[in-house]
């Protein structure tokens, strides 16, 4: 049986060799009408016997002719002109060694025009591919592309390969307006879908554009599902492996698309220059924070990571997700508690971590109104235990997660994260180390978030239940808060309150209505609970006594926190469990 691979690279090795005595032979007529004498034909052909030789013999010895390079793709036309030029330099030196060499016309003018016939005959053969993937068949789907950037050049070949039609792109850019991608068109921006979809009569629209902003990607949505179309994504830039695009990543819209999708630019160097090599800690790793920034720390090479918890099976699940496996077995997995000093002190003397970064607490705000003492243990003692046994053991780097709750404090949770502020604020005037607090919003997708409460409303036919009408949060994706974590890490300010940047604050109720929208779920209520005891209306980022300061990050600034001297937290103590 003939093997199709192997006739395809003999037709393109014959198509190059044909392209040499076709361009040679145009060069004979053009400059000199074919008139040459009989010693000069003589020379011709061996020149071109010579060249069709060299093509086979360069072709094999590279691997030109052996499936190297896809064909028609801008690296086999690199090494076509490589080859080109390999074979016209090699055919000139023989050329000058023959005793009546053919004319020099021929040797200067054959081999580029050989490059154009060979070149011009991968590209028509790709575009005819290309044209032959989308067929237009009773039962494929009509898709139009949003983007036509390299995501969405991408997109167009795996939708193509999976039997749907691409009747063209979207693009808000003005200078694409008359591109064309594969035979597909630019169609319009984006405020032509509705009219779009009903000419070329779409099923789907695809949005492929990772970096987009999650207020862009809501409004697409909103149009391509006001008037009954499918809607898809695309994850962000940086969960697409190498920047390529797989049939995996199109997937449905969720909530995190709309709300998250911030523009965050992390420093690779700067970030790499503290963590790279360095000996790092990780306090409430197998949370949601945790676990993330174990993810996004192991990709930097540390010297060591040591994860802890006192949640075994979280520490299982984070585990799992970085080594793939979950045996437990290594010094990388402490089981402990923050408030056991002793436990933490034989852990830091064992470990000697350059960097910390604490992530460990207690967080969901009505059972911390019920349980105070255990919103204290945890959220400050733990934190001052983490603090002083860093100190201790010359920690260079120091990153206490806070919350915005901590601002303007109405809540045992929020009193509890502020006075961890002020005493990392207190630790950093005292120690040689870095020591800085990171505060932001509500995190989408974290574990007992009010996106799960309201999925598993959803799922069980409702009601959902909101607070109150008005009610107002930040939001950012887990991923993107992390990275702005480390990289604030790496930022000046020992002793401040690092803030980030979370965007508008979003009303829940319109939260709830846009989840109720994706599932497809009819008949879903909404029931409005009122405020419970320490909950704001509305949060915010900044105390009315905190002047917020620019750092070198966009989407992060920096305040002052004024210090806590451990030994006023007796007092302190009392006032928080009475609130």
């Amino acid at each position: 049986m003939i093997d199709n691979a192997l006739v395809r690279r003999g037709a393109l090795a014959l198509w190059d060799i044909g392209g040499w005595a076709l361009a040679g032979a145009l060069v004979i007529g053009v400059r000199h009408d074919f008139q040459l004498n009989e010693v000069q034909w003589e020379a011709v052909i061996w020149y071109w016997l010579l060249a069709a030789a060299l093509i086979v013999a360069l072709g094999y010895t590279t691997k030109f002719y052996r499936g190297r390079y896809l064909v028609g793709s801008f690296d086999e036309a690199l090494g076509l002109g490589l080859h080109a030029a390999a074979v016209g330099a090699i055919t000139l030196v023989f050329s000058v060694l023959m005793s009546a060499p053919p004319p020099r016309s021929i040797l200067v003018l054959t081999p580029p025009l050989a490059l154009l016939i060979s070149a011009a005959g991968r590209f028509a053969y790709r575009a005819l591919r290309d044209r032959s993937r989308d067929p237009v068949v009773a039962q494929s789907r009509r898709v139009l592309i949003y983007g036509a950037g390299d995501a969405g050049r991408q997109v167009l070949h795996l939708v193509r390969g999976h039997g749907d039609h691409v009747v063209g792109f979207l693009d808000d850019n003005p200078g694409k307006r008359h591109l064309r991608i594969s035979g597909v068109q630019v169609l319009g921006a984006g405020d032509a879908l509705p009219d779009l979809a009903v000419t070329h009569e779409v099923d789907a629209v695809i949005f492929a554009v990772p970096s987009a902003p999650g207020q862009v990607i809501g409004r697409a949505q909103e149009t391509a599902q006001g008037i009954g179309l499918d809607f898809l994504v695309l994850p962000r830039v940086t969960e697409l492996i190498g920047g390529r695009v797989t049939v995996a990543d199109i997937r449905p819209v969720e909530i995190g698309d709309v709300l998250g999708r911030h523009q965050v630019s992390t420093s690779v160097s700067d970030v790499a220059s503290y963590l790279t090599g360095r000996r790092v800690l990780i306090s409430g790793a197998g949370g949601s924070i945790g676990s993330e920034l174990a993810r996004q720390v192991h990709k930097f090479g540390p010297e060591t990571l040591v994860m802890l918890d006192r949640d075994e099976s979280a520490l299982h699940a984070v585990q799992l997700s970085l080594y793939g496996h979950g045996l437990l077995d290594k010094p990388d997995t402490v089981l402990v508690d923050i408030r056991d000093r002793a436990a933490l002190a034989r852990i830091f003397e064992t470990h000697q971590p350059d960097i910390v970064f604490h992530a460990a607490a207690l967080k969901h705000l009505p059972m911390l109104e019920r349980f105070p003492d255990e919103g204290w243990k945890t959220n400050v003692l733990g934190t001052l235990n983490l603090l002083q046994l860093s100190e201790q053991n010359g920690v260079q780097h120091f990153v206490n997660i806070s919350t915005d709750k901590a601002a303007d404090a109405s809540s045992v949770l929020g009193a509890t994260k502020r006075v961890a502020e002020q005493l990392t604020a207190w630790q950093a005037q005292r120690s040689k180390g870095h020591y800085i607090s990171v505060r932001f919003g509500n995190v989408l997708g974290s574990r007992g978030s009010m996106l799960h409460t309201f999925n598993a409303q959803i799922e069980a036919g409702g009601p959902i239940t909101v607070t109150h009408p008005d009610v107002t949060r930040y939001f950012m994706t887990i991923p993107e808060a992390c990275e702005l974590v480390v990289q604030a890490g790496a930022m000046g300010g020992s002793g401040s309150a690092m803030v980030l940047e979370m965007g508008e604050p979003v009303k829940i109720l319109d939260v709830a209505k846009r989840m109720i929208s994706l599932s497809g779920a009819s008949g879903v209520e909404i029931v409005f609970t009122g405020l419970r005891p320490g909950e704001k209306l509305h949060e915010v980022l900044f105390s009315d006594d905190e002047a917020a300061r620019a750092t070198t990050h966009p989407m992060i600034r920096c305040v002052s926190v004024p210090p806590l001297d451990p030994a006023e937290l007796s007092d302190l103590a009392h006032a928080v469990g009475e609130r």
